[in-house]
């Protein structure tokens, strides 16, 4: 009699999973807008991020922000298979390697932190051009 029907309530930890991946979902998407207008704050990561908290936690917001008007083209090429623009990749590839090299050569004292900065950029730069590449934006 462990088999569950359709009228059992959720259990208690489903429940608050869904809640948890919501407020994150939430959060991201706010996140996300702020980084339309704030250079540094990676707007599409963010809004994927976000969209990946809805689709496991509510169908309704995830309707939503693929289907918003603006939010929802910055994301559906990426999430569809069609892959990224060119012009995002290069602005990605560009901002990262900058950021990466100030924060390295200018900021971080540690040799190791350093190397594993250079890293870190060197495979998310491989990851973004293996990405496939979208002819309009």
């Amino acid at each position: 009699m462990n088999q569950t029907s359709p009228t059992t309530p959720e259990p208690l930890r489903t429940k608050a999973l869904k809640l948890l991946l919501l407020c994150a979902g939430f959060l991201s998407t706010g996140l996300g807008i702020l980084g339309i207008f704030l250079p540094l704050l990676p707007t599409v990561p963010l809004l994927l991020l976000a969209a990946a908290c809805f689709a496991r936690s509510s169908e309704k917001f995830y309707i939503w922000l693929t289907g918003h008007p603006r939010l929802g083209p910055m994301i559906n090429g990426y999430l569809e298979g069609e892959g990224i623009p060119l012009r995002a990749k290069v602005s990605a590839i560009s901002l990262l390697w900058v950021s990466i090299s100030i924060s390295a050569l200018l900021v971080v004292p540690l040799a190791w932190v350093k190397v594993l900065l250079f890293f870190i950029a060197t495979c998310v730069t491989i990851h973004l051009l293996k990405l496939p590449t979208r002819e309009t934006a």
